[in-house]
């Protein structure tokens, strides 16, 4: 006679795959490579800690609001108003504390990965015009230096500093 599986069995199949799924998607975020060990000293991450990762909902017109999990594919659907979610992790790396630290307090991290991801409008198009906006320009310059914007904020913030 053909016996069906417990449901405890089946619950544990269903949570390994979300592991499995969400373990794919840690990799998310301003460093491209994945293979690095997130508690080695290049991260600044201590052992049992894991670093900030984002999720990106991007806001559209009803059925064009989208969720993305790496900035190249908000980047490549040039979205222009996104907000960063945190998905996992406890600790910023060192290249996002890096970025919170160049940014003076004019910025916090979950701000920094929001206009990351963003580009086509401020602040990555606008000149740089006061100290605020200066800090955040360097901010972001550290937290996302892959981004398609980058030479454009990196000219206006050299303008402002003259």
């Amino acid at each position: 006679m053909h016996r069906s599986r417990s449901p405890r069995v089946a619950l544990v199949g269903v949570v390994v795959a979300v592991t499995a799924v969400l373990a794919g998607c840690s990799s998310v975020g301003p460093d491209t490579d994945s293979s690095a060990d997130p508690r080695s000293s290049d991260t600044g991450i201590g052992a049992g800690a894991a670093p900030v990762v984002f999720a990106f909902v991007c806001d559209g017109d009803g059925a064009d609001r989208a969720t993305y999990t790496t900035y190249s594919a908000v980047w490549e659907a040039e979205r222009a108003a996104c907000t960063a979610r945190r998905l996992t992790g406890t600790v910023p790396s060192s290249q996002q504390q890096a970025a919170v630290d160049a940014a003076r307090g004019d910025a916090t991290l979950a701000e920094l990965a929001s206009d990351c991801a963003v580009r086509g409008t401020e602040p990555w198009t606008s000149a740089v015009e006061d100290d605020g906006r200066a800090h955040l320009a360097a901010g972001l310059l550290r937290y996302c230096p892959g981004h398609p914007e980058t030479d454009r904020l990196r000219d206006a913030l050299a303008a402002y500093r003259g």
